[in-house]
Order: C-alpha cells, then sequence, then structure tokens
C-alpha cells in the first residue's frame, strides 16, 4: 500500500508484533496486525474505554486476551468439530494491511484476511475475503465485511467480541436488551424469555441475545459513564463477564481483572448466522460511543 500518513504509525508492538498507532483528533487507537484487533481506543479526556488484560499473550499462535477479537467464521467452540480454533481463525491470523486514510478529524484503517492453506487447514474449506475496516474519531467505528469468491454458499458466524472498561462491574448495568430472549449458555442451549429490567452482573454471564439488532447502552456507575454500542447487519448481541472463578481458570486473564470488564458483543450466531451465495457479500458494524452518566 502507499505511504502511511502522519496520523498513523507501524510499528513493533508486544512480543515483537506489528501494531498500528493511530492519532485521530478526537482519539488515540492501537490496532495489531495480528487477528486485526483492536487494542485501545482512548477518545479525548477519557480513560481507555476498550479493556485490555495485563495477562494476555502477545505471539503469533495466542490470540490477544481483550480489544476486539474477531470472531469468524465461527463462534465459540465449532460444532462437530471440537480440535479446531475457539472462536474460529480470523483472530489468530495474520491481516493484510490495505489502507491508510484521513477522512475529515477521523482516521480510516482497513485490513484484509483471505482464504490459505491455513484457513483451509482449520477444515474450513470455502474462498473468501474479508475486510476490516476501523474508523478511529470521537466515536469507534467497525465494520467486517465478507465476501464469497468460490462457486457454493457457505454459513458464517461472526462477532466483534468488545472487551469495555468499567470501574466495577458490580455496580454495572445494560440497557437495551430488555424483554429480549437470550440463551443462558451455563444452564443450557436452549432460549429463555426476556427479562423485563436492565442486565445486572450477580455472577458469571454469559448470554446470547437472539434475533436483536436493538442499541445498547453500558451504564458503568463506578466509572461515571455510560458507553453506547449501536449496530448494523448483526443480529446478536452477547454479554458476557467471567466472573471469579473463570477469571482464575484463564492462564491470559488476571484473577481479578474480572471486575473491571465486560463484553458486549456485535455478532450474527446461532440462528442468526448468515448465509451466503457466491459472489455476496454482508457487512456488519459495531459504534462505540462514551458520554456522561445520566440520571435514570
Amino acid at each position: 500500500m502507499s505511504t502511511l500518513p502522519p496520523s498513523v504509525r507501524l510499528e513493533t508492538g508486544r512480543g515483537g508484533l506489528p501494531v498500528l498507532r493511530v492519532s485521530a483528533l478526537a482519539a488515540t487507537a492501537e490496532i495489531y496486525l495480528h487477528g486485526a484487533h483492536v487494542t485501545s481506543w482512548v477518545p479525548m479526556g477519557q480513560r481507555p474505554v476498550v479493556w485490555l488484560s495485563a495477562a494476555s499473550r502477545f505471539d503469533a499462535d495466542s490470540a490477544i486476551r481483550g480489544g476486539v477479537p474477531i470472531c469468524f467464521p465461527w463462534f465459540g467452540a465449532r460444532a462437530g468439530h471440537p480440535e479446531g480454533p475457539q472462536h474460529g481463525f480470523a483472530r489468530l491470523s495474520h491481516w493484510e494491511l490495505v489502507d491508510t486514510r484521513d477522512q475529515g478529524d477521523e482516521v480510516v484503517v482497513q485490513l484484509r484476511l483471505t482464504d490459505s492453506e491455513a484457513t483451509r487447514a482449520s477444515d474450513w474449506p470455502y474462498m473468501f475475503a474479508a475486510t476490516f475496516t476501523v474508523v478511529v474519531g470521537a466515536q469507534l467505528s467497525m465494520t467486517l465485511e465478507v465476501m464469497n469468491r468460490d462457486t457454493t454458499e457457505f454459513t458464517f458466524e461472526e462477532a466483534l467480541h468488545t472487551y469495555l472498561a468499567v470501574g466495577d462491574v458490580r455496580a454495572t448495568e445494560v440497557s437495551g436488551l430488555e424483554g429480549t430472549p437470550y440463551v443462558d449458555r451455563p444452564t443450557g442451549p436452549d432460549p429463555v424469555p426476556g427479562e423485563p429490567g436492565t442486565a445486572r452482573f450477580t455472577d458469571l454471564t454469559d448470554r446470547i441475545y437472539l434475533a436483536t439488532a436493538a442499541r445498547t447502552t453500558v451504564r458503568d456507575v463506578a466509572g461515571g459513564r455510560a458507553i453506547g454500542i449501536s449496530k448494523d447487519g448483526s443480529d446478536s448481541t452477547v454479554v458476557w463477564n467471567p466472573w471469579v472463578d473463570n477469571a482464575r481458570a484463564m492462564a491470559d486473564f488476571g484473577d481479578d481483572e474480572w471486575t473491571g470488564m465486560i463484553c458486549v458483543e456485535t455478532c450474527n450466531v446461532r440462528d442468526d448466522s448468515v448465509l451466503l451465495e457466491p459472489d455476496q457479500s454482508h457487512s456488519m458494524t459495531a459504534r462505540l460511543e462514551v458520554s456522561a452518566l445520566s440520571t435514570p
């Protein structure tokens, strides 16, 4: 690609992995080429909005813990293929940098992943092109576009597995999903009726909200701010916090870090997975913004 604008620097990051450091007028960000992984977004005058574990591994064979992992072409363990990588191969792959440019007060970064011997070795044999476009500014916009370059249709799942930094998850709630049926993964695979109130955190939380395009808002009471997540092209939302025991069981997650994060993930999973015919494409966008916490 052409020379980078002054707002973008390509440097050697943690673990020797290449990282893009982006400086827009209203925010800074970091994006690793390993996994096309956004690891930081800090709007001017704010604390970091995207959470990253201090215990995360940074090497070419591991997924980065925190930030915004890209889950593709499946979510979680692949049905019938337990040997495959958790959440697919996209977050473990090196993505090609194809474009960087200033766009008014914002900075645009675009990365691409195409099929290869490595992707086909994951027993997903299809020809595809995935393009990830990040727009850094007062908002953070992330768009994953997948194109079917094969001669046959294929189905995939996808998620922007966004980790958000909060002051204390026990004093945090998520609105916008009231009344939406969800799969409570710790208790079983079948959907349960949605709850009338906001989602609160008192234990392990691992929910897949189905058939919802709703905007969600994270009320971070301890942090004194609200984080809004709007989306396009997504019909599922996942809300996750590992709580005490699961945090301690993960080698790349600090024992006590669970109090300072939640995931609100923009997805198409399970019954909301995407079917693409040859030469068709599908785009999914998540947008984050931060505001002062208003009185409910």
